[in-house]
This record gives C-alpha cells, structure tokens and sequence, in this order.
C-alpha cells in the first residue's frame, strides 16, 4: 500500500515543507500543509494504525529520522518510530534511527521478498524516486491518496514514465472541510478498453 499527498495535476513532491525536495528547481515546498483538518489527520492516524511495517526512500527517511524522533508524543509519531523501517538506498551504509533495516541490492527485488514473506502489509509513505521503481515493478496493490485543492504546474508525479497501464478501483472516498480528497484504491486487474455506442 503506498500512501501519497498529491497536488490535483498528480504532483507528489514536497508536501511537507519548504526544504523537503527541491530537485528540478521545486519551489512550492509544503504546499499540503495548510489543508490539514480534523478529517484528514484523523483519516491518516487511522492509515499507520493498521497493522504495517513502513517502507521508505532514502530522502523520506532523512526527513522522517530527522522529524520524529523528536515527535514521539505526537500519535502518528508514536506509531512511526516504533515501527519497522525498511529503506531502499545506494548510499546510506547504517541507519540510526531505531528498527530501521536497509533494504539490501536492487530495491524492487528487495520488496518483493519482503512481500513474499509472511508478515503484516508494507506501507510506502511518499518516497517519490522508490514509487516509480515499485509501480513499474508492479509491486503496488493499493493506493491511499490526499489530494490537496492545489495546482503546482511542475514537480515530481505519481504516475511517472513506464508505469505499468492498470486499473484501479475505488474501496472509499471522503472530502474533508479543507477540500481535501481521501481516495483510497484497490489493484482491479488489467485495463478493460470498450468502444463507443453505435
């Protein structure tokens, strides 16, 4: 399951703050911040409470060992820091943060053993570079999207070049007060095509 803040033109970079990724010149950093409400905190608390154990990017867990630990009276960072944290890197050689375990070789094959063992369900949280990886591996089953009233024009999108062409079907979806959209989709197989009416 891969949770992901999104701009409505499908952009995922940065929705956390001004500095958090500012590759290809990204200046709108934090852009989901001030639509965060009641609804949508309440909707993602309810996303980690599932039993999960996290998968992450390097630069997401940066972020996230550098944040959270200072945060743990926070629920979500309660949650969070006590998980399992699996993180794909080609540069990181040990991580401090606490049940952290670096995802060894290549990492769609590294998360498709994970995915293979017997163990409670995988939670990609952003991780923009590693989702494109899994997506064009096939290894994303659900989707949780947090769709912010926002247009960016530019940044990195979720559906980048070379995603796998599949269908997606709608399990719940919910609007909170700020105009956010909480969408969250389940695989539904390969693309059906139909032509029109005679």
């Amino acid at each position: 399951m891969a949770q992901i803040f999104l701009s409505m033109d499908g952009v995922m970079q940065a929705p956390g703050g001004p500095d958090e990724d500012r590759d290809g010149g990204f200046s709108h950093g934090g852009w989901a911040m001030n639509y965060g409400d009641e609804t949508s905190d309440q909707s993602v608390l309810d996303f980690y409470s599932l039993p999960h154990e996290l998968v992450l990017g390097r630069r997401t867990y940066e972020i996230f060992a550098d944040y959270w630990p200072r945060h743990g009276d926070n629920p979500i960072g309660a949650i969070i820091n006590r998980d399992v944290k699996h993180v794909a890197s080609r540069t990181l050689e040990q991580l401090r943060w606490e049940n952290a375990r670096l995802l060894q070789g290549d990492a769609a094959g590294a998360v498709r053993r994970l995915k293979d063992e017997a163990g409670p369900n995988l939670h990609v949280i952003g991780s923009s570079n590693l989702l494109q990886s899994l997506l064009r591996a096939d290894l994303v089953d659900d989707l949780y999207l947090i769709t912010s009233p926002v247009v960016l024009g530019s940044g990195k999108r979720l559906f980048g070049e070379g995603a796998v062409p599949t269908a997606w079907s709608l399990s719940w979806s919910r609007t909170t007060p700020t105009g956010v959209r909480l969408d969250y989709y389940a695989r539904a197989g390969e693309i059906t095509r139909g032509s029109p009416p005679e």
